[in-house]
């Protein structure tokens, strides 16, 4: 049997734990690298992406802003496309990724900004 390390193993963890509890919403994954981040409200029942938001989009790319900042924005921007699609209810999918900095800055601008988790 092929061993996973600890993030993999994390990340499932995390993931199946959220699946069993949240039955009746849409998932909001996060993935972020040195420079960049992204959300994404899936639908775990059609596995198929709703809506997305990412650092690397034209109109957010080109504003120099610094990585706390982007990650608001993303929230913004996220949450606006949501709303659009009537989505309210989610549940949030930190992945491997502790929740502080970026994270917490991501999660704290999408219930500012109207979604409830």
């Amino acid at each position: 049997m092929k061993r996973l390390n600890s993030n993999k193993r994390r990340v499932i963890k995390n993931r199946n734990k959220l699946k069993r509890i949240n039955v009746d919403r849409y998932r909001i994954t996060v993935v972020k690298s040195l420079k960049n981040i992204s959300a994404q409200i899936i639908d775990d029942k059609k596995n198929q992406t709703i809506v997305s938001a990412s650092s690397t989009e034209k109109d957010i790319k080109k504003n120099k802003n610094k990585k706390t900042n982007l990650s608001i924005i993303i929230g913004e921007i996220l949450a606006k496309r949501a709303a659009e699609k009537k989505i309210n209810k989610v549940y949030f999918d930190r992945g491997g990724y502790k929740y502080h900095g970026r994270i917490k800055a991501l999660a704290d601008s999408l219930r500012k900004n109207g979604l409830n988790f």
